[in-house]
């Protein structure tokens, strides 16, 4: 893996576990999709609890079982690499939340 100039941005995408495109969990879709693009790196962290936008709240706690908790999947790389995927979100990202910031890149290193 080659390093990054320092100056990068990180998208970040908040979904409903749940949530499918052509058979698969979003989630699985949009790293394989960053992927496929050569983008950096990208990480799905599933939520312990949240709710989005007039909905209930989502929790895992032991008397509120849900199989629907909230998921944000991170994206580092450059602002050109990023917008290559954004087409592709604003396709297939129906309910949730897509946000962009200016992230300082401070050491991507890889042991290939």
């Amino acid at each position: 893996m080659s390093l990054l100039p320092k100056e990068g941005t990180l998208l970040r995408i908040f979904i409903p576990e749940t949530e499918q495109y052509k058979g698969r969990n979003l989630y699985e879709a949009i790293v394989f999709k960053a992927q496929e693009l050569n983008l950096a790196g990208a990480t799905v962290f599933r939520g312990i609890m949240g709710y989005q936008l007039g909905q209930q709240i989502q929790t895992s706690k032991i008397l509120r079982l849900s199989d629907n908790l909230p998921v944000v999947i991170e994206i580092i790389d450059t602002e050109d690499q990023i917008n290559k995927i954004l087409p592709f979100l604003d396709k297939v990202v129906c309910d949730g939340l897509i946000t962009t910031e200016k992230a300082t890149i401070y050491k991507a290193v890889s042991k290939k």
